[in-house]
């Protein structure tokens, strides 16, 4: 068979493929089916930015801006900054914004740290108890002992009005755990049993050889700690009684949802609605303030989001 024939019979499949039998999705998109999209898009766009738009407008509003607005305003008016300056000149609520970046910075390092160590000793098949231990991991998944039982255990081990009790109770979690192991175990073994021949021991693979192949996962489980840990307030309104030690989650739960008066710091009681600004304003600029940290961090680990979640699922 010629050069020229075995080409003609090639290409004849991809034309008539391209006439018309190949799939919807490997069509060219049409331009009704690229407006649409457009559309959609930007309504999704908007139903996200819109509340944001209106809380951050809501918060450095002044309160005849809100008055006239009859709540949350949508038109720009009188701008102040009033909000932030009251929350953040001291009290509760600088107090708070202080713990909740110590509870977040330490629970998600601690966190992040046992998680690697376990899931790296539960991806070697010869590890000492390796499926006992993978077992009680996965129980704990569809199980747990419940809030009583917890807080007898808080209790007996002292750390009643503790930061610690707002780490220690959650610092590992499994899901986390088993999404590292996967990572872990579709390494190719061959580059460990290489560094294994030359000398290197467990430690230094991980340190040398496991960690820098896994940034995109353990950023993700570094996200998944640190939002947990930001976000909670639960476990705080359950452990701690001083409200000098309240996370910020729990002072935007109390204030803005709950709608009680916050004391402040000092000799004297002092709410954090008193002065300029009150209301409706000082309760958007805590929830403002509760958004940055993670609006922050999030673009710096967005990029290795979907990397690390579907790259450690489907391994293993």
């Amino acid at each position: 068979m010629s050069t020229r024939t075995l080409t003609e019979n090639l290409t004849v499949p991809r034309r008539r493929r391209s006439l018309g039998n190949r799939p919807a999705w490997e069509g060219p998109p049409t331009v009704l089916g690229q407006t649409g999209k457009s559309v959609a898009l930007i309504l999704v766009v908007l139903a996200v930015l819109f509340p944001l738009y209106t809380v951050v407008l809501t918060s450095i509003s002044s309160n005849a801006t809100v008055t006239a607005a009859g709540g949350m305003v949508v038109v720009p008016g009188e701008i102040t900054f009033s909000a932030y300056k009251q929350i953040l000149s001291g009290g509760i609520v600088t107090r708070s914004v202080v713990v909740s970046v110590i509870i977040t910075g330490v629970g998600t390092l601690l966190s992040t740290v046992v998680s690697i160590l376990a899931a790296y000793g539960l991806s070697r098949p010869n590890s000492l108890f390796h499926r006992t231990i993978l077992f009680t991991f996965l129980i704990t998944m569809f199980f747990g002992a419940g809030m009583i039982p917890m807080y007898l255990l808080v209790s007996g081990l002292g750390l009643i009005d503790s930061l610690w009790a707002l780490i220690l109770p959650g610092a590992v979690s499994a899901f986390n755990v088993l999404i590292l192991r996967s990572f872990f175990m579709g390494i190719n073994p061959s580059i460990t049993e290489a560094a294994r021949i030359d000398g290197a021991g467990d430690w230094r693979i991980l340190w040398k050889i496991v960690l820098p192949m896994s940034g995109a996962v353990i950023a993700v489980v570094a996200l998944f700690y640190g939002v947990g840990y930001f976000n909670s307030f639960f476990n705080a309104m359950l452990y701690i009684n001083d409200n000098a030690k309240w996370p910020l989650q729990l002072v935007l739960r109390s204030y803005v949802l709950q709608g009680v008066t916050l004391p402040g710091s000092g000799a004297g009681q002092v709410s954090v609605d008193t002065g300029a600004v009150t209301g409706l304003p000082v309760k958007m600029a805590i929830m403002v303030l509760a958004l940055v940290p993670i609006l922050l961090v999030y673009p710096f680990v967005q990029r290795h989001f979907t990397k690390g979640v579907i790259f450690g699922a489907i391994k293993g």
